[in-house]
């Protein structure tokens, strides 16, 4: 910003007085308050989703990676004893002390309190450096159910927004935080390696759904757990979703540059990707991703677009000073003499994913580097959908008393049931039903989990049941089980309003063959006359 003033030094009374013109720009590694409304905005809006990612997995964790789930972490916590002898550094996670059951919802409860205690503005730094350790603990646990990005985008923007949070106890004193360059800066490169890398990678995958402009006519059909708006989108006219395509990629592609740029272009940077946030928010439910990401766009907005109402219940209207100290009592942000070289380090490692998603190589100390700071998800590459998906194979499970008469599981918001509307499940997430989706792309062979899914519905497991919509077997678990893959498709209006179906589905094949359990509990090839010592058998995969 420029400034013009006087000079008025004495001079000699022989000259004429003269306009002197000074610029005053302001410090590159500091900033008063231009962006204090957006980061009380993103830190509230980074505690609610850490409140709904806690919370959804609270509800879900015995069914899981409980001690009688899917994948009990239990079970890999003594693997990882015997394999890695307590490396703390290569499997980071608090699990190492107990991964019992009930440390593993008194993860889930300080979880929750903690993000509590983020939304209200309480000490801040300190809270999200636990709710990090915190979150990253369950994910490793959680295997393959914590196999999605936007756990990885949480774990990076959770741990950068420690750089940013003000070094206070009480909200109140946040007011007097000022707003590190470098802090906010690493957020801006997040975001940006977020967008960008998920439009590169669906060019540079080369597949011809992206290239021809034609994704969204198979995307909103084919997406793991579309919404009815998502129905709705898909009867689109092809010219609409053609240009719905040409648009993504556009936000995806170029927008991201405006954030290094102006204010006023970084604005109209932020509308763009709230646009296609909520587009996708409203016909695709994919967790907290979308409202994660919107915290982060909350940034991008300096305090002057904000209403004066919010600035000032956010202290924006009182700043700290500039050149207030940094070191003592009175510190309330990161001093830069810290600031500055973690924000170089986290910037310099993230070249390392960042190169690997353009297919670069980088130098082999940084990628040393990378490898030793990769367990702890700090620094990520991102990339969703280079691969447009253009059929749906869906997995119908089916349990049986007799052998004969089947009755299907429905899982609670996966399609099913031809009938079943699509739901709005976001921001909660049902790791399992979205575990489904993936498992139909690929084989059973490939999907080990998923006959440790069986065997525990063939047991009765009551943690594993109370993750689907119903038990058809009520009375007691089912003598067999078999899993049948069905080519499922959006009806069109006039079958669903004659029909009352959403869905239409054909072309059945086996995914599992009918399995029982044997004496020892073990997964064999069920037979309708059982014999003493079965010829061929499927037994139950090692968690290993």
């Amino acid at each position: 910003m420029q400034s013009l003033f006087v000079d008025e030094k004495p001079r000699p009374p022989d000259r004429k007085p003269r306009l002197a013109f000074r610029v005053r720009w302001p410090s590159p590694l500091s900033d008063p308050a231009p962006y204090h409304v957006g980061r009380w905005l993103f830190l509230r809006l980074l505690g609610l989703v850490y409140l709904c990612a806690f919370v959804s997995l609270w509800v879900q964790l015995d069914g899981l990676i409980g001690s009688a789930g899917v994948l009990p972490a239990q079970r890999l916590m003594e693997l990882a004893s015997e394999q890695l002898r307590g490396r703390v550094d290569v499997f980071p996670t608090l699990l190492w002390i107990s991964a019992s059951d009930n440390a593993l919802h008194g993860m889930t409860v300080a979880g929750v309190v903690l993000a509590g205690l983020l939304v209200a503005g309480i000490a801040p730094a300190a809270v999200l450096f636990a709710l990090w350790a915190l979150y990253l603990s369950l994910s490793l646990g959680g295997q393959v159910f914590f196999s999605f990005q936007w756990d990885t985008l949480l774990l990076e923007a959770g741990f950068l927004a420690i750089w940013i949070a003000p070094l206070t106890m009480h909200p109140r004193s946040e007011r007097r935080a000022i707003v590190q360059r470098p802090a906010i800066w690493l957020l801006w490169w997040l975001l940006f390696r977020l967008m960008f890398e998920s439009g590169y990678v669906k060019l540079a995958s080369g597949d011809p759904a992206w290239t021809s402009l034609t994704a969204l006519r198979y995307h909103f059909e084919t997406q793991p757990l579309p919404t009815w708006i998502g129905w709705y989108a898909h009867q689109l006219p092809d010219r609409v979703l053609w240009g719905m395509t040409a648009a993504t990629l556009l936000a995806e592609l170029l927008v991201p540059f405006l954030i290094f740029t102006t204010a006023r272009l970084r604005r109209m940077a932020c509308a763009a990707l709230v646009v296609l946030q909520i587009a996708i928010l409203h016909t695709g439910n994919y967790g907290f991703f979308n409202f994660l990401t919107l915290a982060l766009c909350a940034l991008l907005l300096d305090d002057s677009i904000w209403p004066r109402a919010l600035r000032r219940f956010a202290g924006a209207e009182a700043p700290a000073s500039a050149t207030e100290p940094v070191l003592g009592k009175t510190a309330r942000s990161w001093p830069l003499a810290i600031l500055v070289p973690v924000s170089a380090a986290l910037f310099v490692l993230s070249l390392a994913p960042t190169a690997a998603s353009f297919e670069l190589r980088t130098p082999r100390w940084l990628s040393a580097a990378y490898e030793r700071v990769q367990p702890f998800r700090t620094v990520n590459n991102y990339g969703l959908f280079a691969v447009m998906t253009t059929e749906r194979p869906e997995i119908i499970v089916e349990g049986s008393a007799d052998g004969e008469n089947w009755l299907p599981y429905e899982f609670p918001y996966k399609p099913g049931a031809l009938y079943r509307t699509p739901l709005f499940v976001a921001p909660h997430q049902p790791r399992l039903d979205w575990q489904m989706w993936f498992a139909a792309l690929g084989t059973v062979e490939g999907n080990p989990w998923f006959l440790r899914f069986v065997q525990r519905l063939l047991i009765g497991s009551p943690e594993v049941v109370a993750l689907l919509n119903e038990n058809p077997f009520p009375g007691g678990p089912p003598l067999t089980v078999r899993a049948t893959v069905y080519d499922y498709r959006f009806t069109d209006p006039e079958t669903l309003a004659a029909t009352g179906n959403w869905w239409r589905r054909e072309n059945p094949r086996p995914y599992c063959p009918a399995v029982m359990l044997n004496a020892e509990g073990r997964l064999i090839l069920f037979e309708t006359k059982p014999r003493a010592e079965p010829a061929a058998g499927v037994t139950e995969p090692s968690t290993e």
